[in-house]
């Protein structure tokens, strides 16, 4: 398997632990449990940013610059909700 692929992996992987995390910190019942889980989400988001960087500074993972003319399209279709 070739670096590019673990690091996608990597990636996925974090991604899915960021939304147990942020799910346990907005349900959970006690202050205690919430301080927890929103400190292994901070970590963990810290985590999937250092792996995007590294990702993005290596060329495997490309971004599209959206146009403002697609921007302002969707701002006013969500200002007439």
């Amino acid at each position: 398997m070739e670096d590019k692929d673990l690091m996608e992996k990597e990636l996925l992987i974090i991604k899915g632990v960021c939304d147990l995390y942020l799910h346990g910190t907005i349900e959970s019942t006690t202050a205690e449990v919430h301080c927890a889980f929103k400190e292994a989400l901070n970590k963990s988001l810290d985590i999937q940013n250092k792996i995007y960087n590294l990702m993005a500074e290596k060329g495997w993972y490309k971004t599209e610059i959206a146009e403002q003319t697609k921007i302002d399209t969707v701002k006013q279709k969500f200002a007439m909700q």
